[in-house]
């Protein structure tokens, strides 16, 4: 009898059901198409090192699991208090009429099992679908070969589904339990006749706490934008905690303000059931406080961190195209001690090529497009020498700049050589001057203050002066990001005298196929293989395994910031699903009143659509202002990566939050709409 009665109650109580299960499915279904990347990319065409790239993803995507799992598993409790919370008066009949609280239990444990195995179905089901259109989202971003593509049921992903959500059901069976257990007769037949009480704060006081949190929010602003340029760990707590407290007492305050402001207004106050709204959206958020600004907090850090993430996939992949312009680059430090080490002394004698030669690997074959340039040094020609009367400017708003490292020169004959090979511009420059080329955004502003004020450098006892008042953009070595923090180029005839710090040789891939290709990379990697490169002091660098780290790493950022992100954002907008849904239920008898007032269908919906935007839109607007903030201090960071791209990440961020918040929005006003008719 308690088994059908369960069931009965799931097809009753279906509408009620809605937000949860709606909430349980997108949880299974997202948790099992991120750990069933592992399982969809076993199809794939990958080498040996992107296939340890994509284990390394898994193994911290099945990390980040346990920590999501704790996130729903916060969620589904909450919305299983909802429930209950909405079926009060259901209960008390049954105590009423004799039923033991045992009984009670056993019924809710009948209707969490169904709905748990229901969902569980559900999701997985449509975690499987959308799981193959993850894989070619995974195959496109690691340049896979498609062709042995087929469904694939990750039987891994779904036993770690069962198994997370398994617990966190036994979880709730427990705590609805203990929730019935304490429940008294008179608080479950009253449950539903209970509100909050609205508290009418001292608009003193909220004024006052209003500018408490706009100092608190402006200290925190101020420190993300620039206004401590070192901004170390122990800063940026506190800018994030001066934040945090800001936004909890920016939404007490105006708990309380905006009921009074709106007041004060009449013809808005008393406007259709304005005045009905407007209460019950201070009660509610004059009562949510904290939970409304974790909810901002939430949907703030999600919306920075769906634009990083998957902005810095468009950054690697311009990356790649613009900062790696050749196949292969090769360099040799000259000047270092090597007498302890004679295989090294000797080698270290030697030009590249003669080493390749030496080594059995045939560069002029493998090779075309060969750029030999030098790098050098001087004596007493560091960082501190080069911004000369600059340097206390910078050291008072640098102040953890390392100013004793030396600078690295350049001929102007050797920088254009590689100029024209990697397609920038080339210059002239007289005897008496000098330029800089970087690209590290933070230290060009650094050394444009030293240039604008046309600081002289001295080499071998001649000043030299700069061409420019800027640094112009610029690289030696090829990487996966912006590194070139600065190298100097000179007349010349300024460097004959200087000591030889690194040769290097750039070329591109004897090879017009990608068999081909493959073939001479094969060989490259046999070298560095073998124990002679461990012993020559040389470094290698080749598109090819730049590619790969940068696709590895970005495919780990967008996939964990895409994970948590979703995560997050079901769980913001669930909760407030959940607490508007709650307050519809509590506020039945209100719009029952309302209509033996006068009110039509049509000004009553009016009014729950105002009330529930408002609650959805409130700490939604909030978080977007903080992540206008929040993505200028991220862009600022990503420039150490590239160019970001921040408008197609902004606009999918956008999407996201359309889709899933406003789902949630359009469903939670449609179960309103059926619990209080």
């Amino acid at each position: 009898m308690l088994f059908k009665l369960s069931l009965k109650n799931i097809v009753k109580s279906i509408k009620d059901y809605a937000i949860y299960f709606f909430t349980l499915v997108l949880g299974v279904a997202i948790f099992y198409v991120f750990n069933a990347i592992e399982s969809q990319t076993v199809m794939m065409k990958v080498s040996d090192n992107t296939a340890e790239i994509i284990r390394l993803m898994t193994n911290v995507l099945s990390g980040v699991s346990v920590f999501v799992s704790f996130v729903l598993g916060f969620l589904i409790i909450y919305a299983s208090r909802f429930l209950i919370k909405r079926r009060n008066r259901e209960f008390g009949i049954y105590l009423t009429l004799g039923m033991g609280k045992r009984k009670i239990s056993f019924i809710l444990f009948i209707e969490t099992l169904a709905i748990g195995m229901i969902s569980l179905a559900t999701g997985l089901i449509v975690g499987a679908g959308l799981s193959q259109l993850m894989s070619i989202f995974v195959a496109n971003m690691f340049e896979a070969d498609m062709t042995k593509f087929k469904f694939v049921f990750s039987l891994s992903a779904c036993i770690k589904t069962l198994v997370y959500f398994g617990i966190i059901y036994i979880l709730v069976m427990l705590f609805n339990t203990i929730i019935i257990g304490r429940c008294k007769l008179i608080d479950l037949i009253n449950g539903n006749r209970k509100s909050e009480k609205v508290t009418m704060k001292n608009p003193i006081v909220c004024i006052f706490v209003f500018i408490i949190s706009m100092a608190f929010i402006g200290y925190g602003y101020y420190g993300v934008m620039g206004g401590y340029s070192n901004l170390d760990d122990q800063m940026l707590f506190k800018v994030i905690f001066a934040g945090s407290v800001g936004t909890l007492f920016l939404f007490w305050s105006l708990s309380g303000l905006i009921l009074k402001i709106v007041m004060s207004v009449k013809k808005v106050y008393y406007k259709d059931l304005n005045s009905f709204v407007l209460r019950q959206i201070s009660s509610k958020i004059n009562t949510t406080v904290v939970q409304i600004t974790i909810i901002c907090l939430m949907l703030f850090v999600t919306i920075c961190i769906f634009s990083s993430a998957l902005s810095i996939k468009t950054s690697m992949d311009n990356n790649i195209k613009e900062l790696v312009p050749v196949d292969i680059q090769l360099s040799k430090n000259v000047n270092s001690d090597f007498s302890d080490n004679k295989k090294i002394a000797k080698d270290n004698k030697i030009s590249i090529e003669n080493t390749l030669t030496n080594n059995g690997f045939d560069y002029k074959t493998n090779f075309k497009d060969i750029v030999k340039f030098n790098t050098y040094e001087a004596d007493k020609f560091t960082i501190k020498d080069t911004l000369g009367d600059s340097y206390k400017q910078v050291a008072e708003q640098y102040k953890f700049l390392a100013v004793d490292n030396n600078e690295v020169i350049m001929k102007l004959s050797d920088y254009n050589k590689i100029a024209k090979q990697y397609g920038h511009t080339t210059y002239e420059l007289k005897d008496d001057q000098y330029m800089i080329i970087a690209n590290f955004v933070n230290m060009m502003e650094i050394r444009n203050i030293a240039l604008r004020n046309g600081e002289k450098i001295t080499i071998n006892g001649k000043d030299y002066s700069p061409k420019f008042n800027q640094c112009k953009t610029g690289f030696v070595e090829i990487s996966g990001s912006v590194s070139e923090t600065g190298v100097f180029i000179l007349p010349d005839k300024a460097v004959e005298n200087l000591e030889l710090h690194q040769i290097w040789l750039n070329a591109n891939y004897n090879a017009s196929t990608k068999e081909q290709r493959q073939k001479v990379e094969n060989e490259i990697n046999k070298l560095i293989e073998k124990t002679w490169l461990k012993t020559s002091i040389m470094t290698v660098n080749t598109k090819n395994d730049i590619e790969q780290s940068c696709i590895g790493l970005s495919a780990m950022v967008t996939f964990i910031g895409l994970y948590l992100g979703i995560i997050f954002l079901i769980s913001s907008a669930a909760i407030l699903a959940l607490k508007e849904l709650s307050e519809s239920t509590d506020n039945r008898e209100r719009y029952v009143m309302l209509r033996k007032l006068g009110a039509d269908e049509k000004m009553l919906n009016k009014a729950l659509f105002k009330q529930i935007g408002l609650f959805f839109g409130f700490p939604l607007f909030i978080a977007i202002i903080h992540s206008i903030v929040g993505i200028k201090f991220c862009n600022t960071i990503l420039l150490s990566i590239g160019r970001t791209g921040l408008l197609p990440s902004i606009i999918m961020t956008g999407a996201f939050l359309v889709v899933i918040y406003g789902g949630y929005f359009v469903i939670t006003y449609w179960c309103s709409k059926n619990i209080i008719k």
